[in-house]
């Protein structure tokens, strides 16, 4: 009989198949950009290469070859590189009470897939159903956060502080779904175009002149503090270098004096009439 079936090419066809379909049904390779969750009858028993922080990529990793058991263990499988989720056209209000219309993104990876199967209860495109889980929080997270900000705020480098908020706090709720939120960006945050927007365009040109004002003020005022005080610096030095010599300081205002009056050609055709023991000639008269 196991010659007859041995000659039979199609029971050897069919033995064949059933082996493949044995095969792959026990054994699957897992690649390097993925992880997988192993579910026994609906229940999750174990993960396969899930995310470590700091793992090199090509390295001793759970990627390759694994085993299962046939017909009772099924692998879901879940991306392990960098996703991202993003929100358009956003309406929040401001402290102003401004209307923005924001564009935003998030960048997220799963690093605890057994959760996000289980929190999603998700069987297939896991990632799928992470990223609508994700998307309300993140709206939630980006409307708080701008909630408490004026529009200004995101023209500054206080933006970078406002993206790290929402990063924070759409990482706390996020936790959830087995997720880590890697960035948070803000694409660009507008108002809606008419009076809104001239109205705060308005406000934004009126603050930045009384600050330039403020600025200018401050400036003048430190400019005349500093003047004063070199005035009064120069005027204790010069005070200091004539009282070492007094007799020199006289000489040396008096040739001020006659150069200002005698050398001043073009200026008219003034005469003096001074006597010879004028005090005012004294330099003249030489040293006794």
């Amino acid at each position: 009989m196991n010659r007859s079936i041995l000659r039979n090419p199609i029971a050897i066809g069919i033995g064949a198949l059933l082996l493949l379909i044995l095969a792959a049904s026990t054994f699957a390779i897992v690649p390097e950009t993925r992880q997988a969750v192993v579910l026994r009858l609906q229940t999750p028993v174990r993960t396969i290469n899930e995310y470590r922080p700091n793992e090199v990529f090509g390295s001793s990793t759970g990627a390759g070859l694994t085993w299962r058991i046939p017909f009772l263990d099924r692998l879901i499988w879940v991306d392990k590189r960098i996703l991202d989720v993003e929100l358009n056209d956003q309406q929040v209000l401001s402290t102003e009470q401004n209307r923005l219309e924001v564009d935003a993104y998030a960048r997220f990876r799963i690093v605890d897939p057994l959760k996000a199967v289980i929190s999603t209860g998700s069987t297939s495109t896991t990632e799928q159903r992470v990223k609508d889980q994700l998307q309300p929080l993140f709206s939630s997270a980006l409307r708080n956060e701008l909630s408490k900000r004026p529009f200004a705020a995101l023209l500054s480098p206080e933006r970078t502080q406002v993206m790290g908020n929402i990063r924070t706090g759409l990482q706390r709720l996020a936790s959830q779904y087995g997720v880590q939120i890697v960035d948070v960006r803000i694409k660009h945050a507008d108002l809606p175009s008419g009076t809104p927007f001239d109205s705060a365009l308005v406000r934004m040109r009126t603050a930045r002149q009384q600050q330039a004002l403020t600025i200018q003020a401050q400036g003048q005022q430190t400019a005349q503090i500093i003047s004063a005080q070199a005035d009064a610096k120069a005027a204790q030095i010069y005070a200091d270098a004539f009282n070492k010599d007094p007799d020199f300081y006289d000489f040396y205002r008096a040739m001020q004096s006659y150069r200002f009056t005698f050398a001043q050609e073009g200026k008219g055709q003034t005469s003096l009439v001074l006597s010879p023991d004028n005090a005012y000639l004294k330099e003249f008269q030489g040293r006794r």
